[in-house]
Parts: structure tokens; C-alpha cells; sequence
């Protein structure tokens, strides 16, 4: 952050009257995500990396490992949170830094503990997101055992991937994480193939990433907006909103996808996007107003926000809650938590005003920060969002109006 900006938590939502609220009849949502922190460093120094290189620093205190008693009570709590909430399913996140360097079987290890205080009434699906330069058959076959998804983090082709994602000393992970996706993509396991995470560069060509990402085939593609905040924009996003190069770059693959003759992949943005587009609900954070319902919880046994929330500043994404002493329904009032279960009332004046503003949601809740008034902003990618949004109705649009009618098609 600026030097001299107001402490994050200090504003908005810190004020939120929650008990007004529920008083009025809002209800949380509770939680089916739980993001596990299972080691909280990493074998690789990605330059845009949100957890060592922005404002937060707190995982220089933080145990390198989630220990086996930390894992148990996180274990417990997501089995009672489950009951209480009478969650049929949950889903589990192993997480880091770099989770398999917390070892394979480890991971393995903690599934199996959850699973098995959440028996026999709670199935607990799980995945590991992985860097994958550690990921080998021996993990797989651990993996396989446990219907144990796995997510990979590649930003494109070896020179777009190697532009941010080394080795601290400099050598690019290019050929490690292709290495290892051949592996995963192995019949053996393509059952366990998650999907592909690919942070946006934009020196990097649009069309030559998409085309480099499906080279392997992914099941689903993320393709992440680099966090930042209006205090701390991300690169080449100015304050000049007749300028949107994110949308741009994102335009190239979606007319790239969007206008395959085959079925290829899953992009969840541009998914999510037409869905909303067309009056359903989104199933992620990053647009639309659906409750979020992730939580996380540190190697420390510490419950956090969502994660992303370490681009905004230290201490950002704080509740006051560990996983020994507090239950997860407290997190669930917490303030920032609250915020992002609110939806349209979490929206800013600007954005209820906005067109796109039930399709956009003001973007990623951390993109939205801006000191003083904290998070009821729009995003700091608002012309990227609109734009992007704008460009995939129309083409949307296009297509249904030249669709045939029943009785026309008859």
C-alpha cells in the first residue's frame, strides 16, 4: 500500500453492522470450500506472486508445514461445521505456497483424516493445486487411491511460462510442469486432471497461450487477472478508463474460443460470464454476486478470508480465529466475510448504477480496494470488465438472434 493509506479493516465492511443484519433476516451462507495451507513456502520465485511478493508478509511467521495436530482439529471442525450446516458435500482445497512440499503421502495422510471424521453422512471431494515440478507417478498413484483431483498452475508457452514462473535462481519450470503433465494426462490418470491456472501477462500473445494451454488438454482453463488494488494497480492498468488492455488480451481468446467448430475446453471466465449473461448464477468469485463460501485456514491453524486478499495489505485478509478455539460458523460473521456473501448490497453507487453491474459484481473482491473507502469500489479492471463483458453479449447476442425458431427449425 501507499505510504500513510488507512489500514485495511479499518474501513468497510470493519463496520458492518452484522448483528443489524441478522436481525433484518440475512443468513450466511456456510461453508463448502476449505483451503488448506498445508506448507506456507514454495520451491519457485513467480515474480507476480501474491503471497511473497505483495503487501501481506505474514508467511515469514508462519509454520513451513501444517502439523498432523493442526490438520486433525481443522479435520473436526470441517465435520462439524458440515453436520451443523447438514452439508451433504464439501470440497477441500490443499493448498500452499507448494503443497507437495509437505510431501505426497502427507497430503494423501490429511484427506484421509477429513474423510474420516466427516463419515459416513459428509463426502468430502478434495484437490491439490500444485506448481507440479514435484508432481511424479508416485504422487499419482497416492492420488489415484483418493480420487484426489490435481489443479496446475501454467502460464502458456515455455517462453510465456518462463517469463514469470522460475526457480529462485533464475531457470524457467517450463519443461518440469510439461513433464508432469503428460503424466497426469496418462490415462491411468486423466480421471484426476483438474484444470490448468494461467495468470495473465500481457507481454505474453493472447492466442499463442490459449493454444499452448489446450495443447494439453485441460478439462477447465482459469485464466487469472494479475491481483492488484487502486492503491496498487496491476501492470499497465492506469487511471485512464478509456484504456482496457486486459479486456484486449482476453477478447483474443475469447473470439479465438468462442469460435471453434470443436468442443475444446472449459474457460470458466467467458463461462461464467454467458451464464450470467443469460439470468443464471456464477460459480466463482471473480464476477457475479453468488455468496462466496471459501474459507482458509494457515499452516498455524489460523482461519482466513480468501487468500487473495494478501494483495491488499498486511493483514488484510485477518479474521482473529484459529481452528483450535473457534468453530467456523464465527468466521461466518466476520465482517469481510459478510461482505462477500452480501452481493448487491456490497455493491458501490457506481456499480448498481452499471449496466453490467449483476453480471460483473464489481469483479474479485481484494481488485475492488481503494484506501478510504475501502472495498465499496468497483474493480480496478471496471473498463477491462465491462468492456470484456460487453464484447462476449454482443457476440452472444448475434448468435441467438440468428438461431432458427422451433418452427422454424422444424
Amino acid at each position: 500500500m501507499k505510504s500513510g493509506a488507512a489500514r485495511p479493516g479499518r474501513e468497510w465492511p470493519a463496520t458492518l453492522d452484522v448483528d443489524g443484519l441478522v436481525a433484518d433476516g440475512w443468513r450466511p451462507r456456510p461453508f463448502r470450500q476449505f483451503l488448506l495451507k498445508m506448507h506456507s513456502r514454495c520451491n519457485l520465485a513467480c515474480d507476480y506472486c501474491y503471497v511473497y511478493t505483495l503487501g501481506d508478509q505474514s508467511w515469514r511467521s508462519q509454520p513451513m508445514v501444517m502439523s498432523s495436530a493442526v490438520v486433525a482439529a481443522v479435520a473436526r471442525r470441517i465435520a462439524e461445521h458440515a453436520r451443523a450446516h447438514r452439508l451433504r458435500s464439501v470440497r477441500v482445497i490443499l493448498h500452499g505456497g507448494e503443497p507437495l512440499l509437505a510431501g505426497y503421502a502427507y497430503l494423501a495422510d490429511a484427506i484421509r483424516l477429513i474423510r474420516a471424521e466427516a463419515a459416513p453422512d459428509v463426502r468430502v471431494d478434495a484437490a491439490v493445486q500444485t506448481n507440479a515440478v514435484l508432481l511424479d507417478e508416485r504422487a499419482l498413484n497416492a492420488f489415484h487411491e483418493l480420487d484426489l483431483k490435481v489443479g496446475v498452475s501454467l502460464d502458456g508457452s515455455p517462453r510465456a511460462h518462463d517469463r514469470n514462473r522460475r526457480y529462485a535462481d533464475g531457470r524457467g519450470t517450463h519443461a518440469a510442469v510439461a513433464a508432469a503433465l503428460r503424466l497426469l494426462t496418462r490415462p491411468a490418470y486423466r480421471h484426476l486432471y483438474a484444470g490448468l491456472l494461467c495468470t495473465i501477462d500481457l507481454a505474453n500473445d493472447p492466442v499463442e497461450t490459449y493454444e499452448s494451454l489446450i495443447a494439453f488438454d485441460p478439462p477447465v482453463i482459469d485464466l487469472l487477472l494479475p491481483h492488484g488494488t487502486w492503491e496498487s494497480p496491476p501492470p499497465e492498468r492506469t487511471p485512464d478508463q478509456n484504456r482496457a488492455p486486459y479486456a484486449d488480451w482476453l477478447i483474443a481468446i475469447f473470439d479465438r474460443w468462442y469460435g471453434s467448430d470443436r468442443d475444446e475446453t472449459v474457460v470458466r471466465l467467458f463461462h461464467e460470464i454467458i451464464r450470467l449473461l443469460l439470468g443464471g448464477a456464477s460459480a466463482s468469485e471473480a464476477v457475479g454476486l453468488t455468496p462466496a463460501t471459501l474459507v482458509v485456514v494457515e499452516t498455524d491453524g489460523t482461519v482466513e478470508q480468501t487468500d487473495s486478499l494478501k494483495a491488499v495489505g498486511h493483514g488484510a485478509a485477518a479474521t482473529g480465529l484459529n481452528i483450535a478455539d473457534h468453530p467456523f460458523d464465527e468466521a461466518l460473521r466476520n465482517p469481510g466475510m459478510v461482505a462477500r456473501q452480501l452481493g448487491w448490497a456490497a455493491l458501490g453507487e457506481e456499480c448498481r448504477a452499471c449496466r453490467f453491474g449483476r453480471v460483473c459484481g464489481a469483479g474479485l473482491y481484494p481488485h475492488r480496494y481503494r484506501a478510504g473507502t475501502g472495498f465499496r469500489n468497483p474493480s480496478v479492471y471496471c473498463a477491462d470488465l465491462y468492456r470484456l463483458i460487453g464484447h462476449i453479449r454482443s457476440r452472444v447476442v448475434a448468435d441467438l438472434r440468428r438461431s432458427p425458431t422451433p418452427a422454424e427449425g422444424a
